[in-house]
């Protein structure tokens, strides 16, 4: 198991999320336009939003992942998230994902976060190399990824099958060597 630090950045404040913080993430993760590239369908209530929030919790348990909700530095309110899964620490790499909540789309929050998540990855979890996967209509998702050093690498063709369809995923990946 890892040790969950929290995560300071100059507007931010990336931390362990609870059960309640589930309304906080209830009020994005039910947008259809926030979850519409996370091969999820918008959630509907608290009880849904408190299995995302198990499940963060399973995947720091498990050492497979790590996922931190992403406040404001003058509110404890969560407006996304961001952080690890897919980790394997035997080959010294990980997925990386992120959402936010639409209304701070286009501040720079998400590559703040995102910075901030993948400094830690290198440093505290030894990582070589960090993956995103993407999916090809999120245009904005590969701007982020493009924009904080990612390199992109290839199409997984139905990589995935989410929503009663499969899914194309562009793969990304960071190395630790890149940003030095």
């Amino acid at each position: 198991m890892i040790d969950f630090l929290s995560i300071e950045t100059e507007r931010l404040i990336l931390r362990e999320v609870t059960l309640e913080d589930a309304e906080d993430m209830l009020s994005y993760l039910s947008d259809p336009e926030v979850v519409k590239h996370m091969g999820l369908e918008p959630y509907e209530t608290v009880k849904d939003v408190h299995s995302e929030i198990q499940w963060y919790q399973t995947i720091v348990k498990e050492g497979s992942g790590m996922r931190w909700g992403i406040t404001l530095r003058n509110s404890g309110n969560v407006i996304g998230s961001c952080g690890f899964l897919n980790r394997a620490p035997k080959h010294f790499r990980a997925e990386v994902g992120f959402e936010l909540s639409k209304q701070y789309w286009g501040k720079g929050i998400a590559a703040e976060a995102l910075e901030a998540v993948i400094k830690f990855g290198f440093e505290h979890l030894q990582l070589e190399r960090i993956e995103a996967l993407i999916e090809p209509a999120n245009t904005s998702s590969q701007k982020l990824v493009e924009k904080t050093s990612f390199m992109r690498e290839g199409l997984l063709r139905h990589y995935e099958y989410t929503c009663g369809k499969f899914d194309d995923l562009l793969i990304y990946s960071i190395l630790k060597g890149d940003l030095t």
